[in-house]
């Protein structure tokens, strides 16, 4: 299974293209990357969670994308780090329930080895926590399961700037709970972001179930 760290913030259409491509031909992979000031809509959005109109967001430079991923608003800025996990659960035999507890399980022991930071997980609203300020959300997550395959995945909070975050409810909350690596005064440059990819990589890859061999008569 290939890994890729992309440099430049991708505009998020052209990783709703590639997440489209990848199902159609069931290739596996996980993407690092950032994106550029977008705000995206998952299928269960509520309307009164947007606080601001397109005219808005057009004029400040935040894109609006509408997506078939589960859950409401979220943001994605740049100085996340976000992870798109494209999996194959129908030849891995991995359930969807399995599926998440490997990513969010990677996300900790990576987020605990880099930064010392112990995360916790909400099972009313998905995504990671403080342990010690379970009310404060450093990780996002939205996953998208069709044809057994995944797409989309979790977002990181290291050095962005929630100006995008300030224009929502992120999934019904108040977007003052988001909290950041480097709100915390930890350091938050391209090296310890690295380090998180490198550790969840190793963390997610260690543990995740073989391809099963079709057997052939």
């Amino acid at each position: 299974m290939q890994a890729f760290s992309l440099k430049n913030p991708l505009p998020y259409e052209d990783y709703v293209r590639f997440q489209e491509k990848s199902r159609e031909n069931r290739r596996e992979s996980i993407l690092f990357l950032e994106h550029p000031l977008t705000i995206t809509g998952g299928i269960n959005y509520n309307i009164d969670n947007l606080l601001r109109n397109e005219d808005f967001l057009s004029e400040h430079g935040i894109s609006l994308q509408y997506i078939k991923r589960g859950g409401d608003y979220t943001a994605h800025e740049p100085g996340q780090i976000v992870t798109y996990v494209h999996l194959d659960l129908k030849k891995r035999e991995i359930s969807i329930s399995e599926f998440l507890d490997g990513v969010l399980e990677a996300a900790i022991y990576s987020t605990k080895k880099v930064w010392g930071l112990d995360l916790v997980k909400n099972p009313n609203a998905p995504g990671l926590y403080l342990s010690d300020s379970p009310n404060r959300k450093i990780l996002s997550m939205g996953v998208l399961f069709k044809s057994w395959f995944t797409s989309y995945g979790i977002a990181l909070n290291v050095s962005n700037d929630f100006s995008a975050f300030q224009c929502i409810h992120p999934c019904g909350q108040d977007w003052k709970s988001m909290i950041s690596v480097s709100q915390l005064g930890l350091p938050s440059g391209e090296e310890k972001k690295k380090e998180w990819i490198l550790a969840f990589r190793s963390g997610f890859l260690r543990n995740l179930k073989p391809v099963k061999e079709e057997i052939r008569a």
